[in-house]
């Protein structure tokens, strides 16, 4: 329940601010904000005790409960000090409040504010939708807000002003008609003034609003991440399902190789026409087997092309099933996660830990977890490809940092020839070789991160850190590459969009 306008003119009109002196500020939750205000008021423990004193004056912006009234509990502290509840005790403690309404119907309160020769104005907008609380200077210069909202101009140096008439539609504002005079002030249950009987409902319901748009927003965050893993999962299985009947392609190498010269697939006539096949008894004898066969390649270059399938197929089976192995743990633990979120009572805790996964950096989840130190103080762009770690770096200082510091001599190093850009970096794992399709997604990067982008396709050179010499008294980052090995790259957005979704 977020109150409406006629509500937010009975709060204010018990309050009294004008006259009062900010005391203090604090912020308890990420949209909970409270001012302690001295001064007098009709508002308070004891219904019409008028005696000056300490008084607590709370706002929320949570989109289910956007509120400003009195609060005769007190609230939590932060764990840690919020930047807004920083910013505002700098500014506006010890200021006097001269003003304090609510511009038409619209359910914006405005806050002026003094303190010595310094003014400010403290705007609340209470819109379920679009709640926020920003700090202007008296020309409407935006000094800074509660949440910054870039596509709204809401933000550090930005201008405010809010007019008559400009609130949401059919939220309040004088243009909504009938509708804005059918508002009322609820008759809350309880006795005192409205303030305390607000603030008795909010003690007692507020909480579930609250508890129930976080934990919504963790099931999304949840959902999300599971959904991707299971997808990640289901084309792994695939993947292995295709690799654990790696033998028929070696079969197939041989069936066509058993073929005579005299039976080279023609090549296609047209670009549309339909791939050829070569249907062949088998070894057996006792089955047909149809093959397909590339138009473009001989018969012997199209077995080659099937016996390479099977080495990839037979060498990568193992490194699929820990992958998947991989993924399954990982799925497990996020759906533990999840649980653990949506039971969690405290929504000052539950917030605190969405926030964490806001910044990637989540408590035990999968595929949003904390970064690895070593990989928030690493320059440039990092990737994971399976089991295998690419680094890139854009320009000569990241290149020269990874080079440094980033990267050994048996890592692999690639770079577009004839062009500047990026140089990638894979890392070695003990006893592997790296495998072409990791070699062909880091070809990618590098094209894609060079002044070759453009032109769809180039060739790399290739080779291990510690065959790189440095150039006595040249540029920084640059080096000779020795026994480099060429590899030519036509980019592939698939690759590079499959990446984009591993990047550290």
């Amino acid at each position: 329940m977020s109150l409406n306008w006629k509500e937010i003119n009975c709060i204010l009109e018990e309050l009294s601010l004008p006259g009062m002196q900010i005391r203090g500020v604090y912020q308890s939750a990420y949209d909970i904000l409270a001012l302690q205000v001295y001064g007098k008021t009709g508002c308070s423990k004891n219904p019409g005790d008028d005696r000056a004193g300490l008084h607590l004056v709370i706002i929320s912006i949570s989109p289910l409960a956007c509120r400003i009234h009195e609060t005769f509990r007190g609230i939590p502290k932060s764990k840690k000090p919020l930047r807004f509840a920083e910013f505002l005790k700098s500014r506006i403690v010890n200021s006097r409040i001269e003003e304090a309404l609510q511009l038409g119907r619209d359910r914006i309160i405005r806050l002026a504010l003094r303190r010595g020769e310094n003014r400010w104005r403290l705007y609340i907008r209470l819109w379920s939708n679009a709640a926020n609380v920003i700090v202007t200077g008296p020309d409407g210069t935006i000094l800074d807000a509660m949440r910054r909202l870039p596509k709204r101009g809401e933000i550090s140096g930005g201008v405010y002003r809010p007019g008559e008439g400009a609130g949401p539609s059919g939220g309040g504002s004088a243009s909504s008609g009938d509708r804005v005079e059918g508002y009322r002030v609820r008759d809350l249950p309880g006795e005192g003034s409205f303030n305390s009987r607000v603030d008795r409902w909010y003690a007692e319901h507020g909480g579930k609003f609250s508890l129930e748009r976080l934990r919504e927003e963790a099931r999304r965050i949840t959902a999300g991440s599971m959904e991707r893993l299971e997808g990640g999962l289901q084309r792994l299985r695939e993947k292995e399902k295709d690799y654990a009947n790696a033998e028929r392609f070696k079969t197939y190498g041989d069936l066509i190789l058993s073929r005579g010269p005299e039976k080279d697939p023609a090549p296609a006539s047209s670009a549309g026409q339909s791939p050829p096949w070569l249907e062949v008894e088998s070894f057996t004898g006792d089955e047909i087997i149809r093959i397909e066969l590339d138009p473009r390649k001989s018969r012997v270059e199209n077995a080659q092309a099937y016996y390479e399938k099977y080495r990839k197929a037979k060498n990568g089976l193992g490194d699929i099933r820990k992958e998947i192995a991989a993924g399954e743990k990982e799925l497990d633990r996020l759906r533990c996660t999840a649980a653990g979120l949506l039971a969690e009572e405290d929504p000052l805790r539950l917030e605190g830990l969405l926030a964490r996964l806001r910044r990637n950096r989540g408590p035990d989840l999968p595929g949003i977890e904390q970064k690895e130190e070593a990989a928030r103080k690493r320059p440039g762009l990092s990737f994971t490809d399976g089991e295998w770690l690419l680094m890139v770096g854009r320009d000569a200082g990241e290149n020269d940092e990874l080079l440094r510091r980033h990267v050994k001599g048996n890592d692999l190093w690639l770079h577009v020839r004839d062009w500047a850009g990026a140089y990638v970096f894979i890392r070695r794992r003990p006893g592997k070789t790296v495998p072409l399709d990791v070699l062909l997604d880091a070809g990618n990067l590098a094209l894609f991160y060079s002044k070759g982008r453009n032109n769809g396709r180039g060739d790399l050179y290739y080779t291990p850190v510690k065959y790189l010499r440095r150039v006595k008294n040249g540029p920084r980052g640059l080096v000779i590459p020795t026994q480099e090995k060429n590899l030519r790259i036509t980019l592939d957005r698939e690759r590079l969009k499959r990446l984009e979704g591993t990047a550290l």
